[in-house]
């Protein structure tokens, strides 16, 4: 009688999943180093670009600032969204050893796309990949004019 333990994982199976693992590497190797079957997003010309200073307040609160204006305040337990990103932009940047006081960059596209970037280390959030809710809580900071308050 054969036991669970004398049974043997087919062969054929290991070596097609072998197989699928080793084209899908190859491919997205080949992509990512010769342009090759990737996707590029064509560039847009920039339509509005807005230099936002995010600055964290003893009350849990983040004080967004534009030009050294208050233009929004986010009440802790709100713009989730918001803080998240921008949480992970700041820990890149503190990561480079980068300056906490200088401005991210928010850039509306002539295409319509919405992105945040950081100048000090160069990477960029595109906002459209996190769906229209997401998109809009940015956007709402690049159409405030100083409705927070201190």
């Amino acid at each position: 009688m054969k036991t669970s333990s004398d049974r043997r994982f087919p062969k054929g199976a290991l070596i097609g999943a072998g197989a699928l693992v080793a084209f899908a590497m190859t491919a997205a190797s080949t992509a990512r180093l010769t342009g090759i079957g990737a996707t590029r997003e064509p560039q847009a010309d920039p339509v509005f670009t807005r230099e936002l200073r995010f600055e964290d307040r003893r009350d849990g609160a983040v004080t967004v600032l534009a030009d050294e204006r208050v233009i929004d305040i986010l009440e802790p337990g709100t713009s989730g969204f918001v803080r998240n990103v921008m949480r992970g932009l700041a820990r890149e940047r503190l990561r480079n050893d980068g300056e906490r006081e200088r401005p991210f960059r928010l850039t509306k596209w002539a295409d319509g796309r919405l992105s945040i970037e950081d100048p000090l280390t160069g990477r960029r959030v595109d906002l459209g990949a996190f769906g229209a809710a997401n998109t809009a809580a940015f956007a709402r900071l690049m159409a405030n004019e100083g409705e927070g308050t201190p």
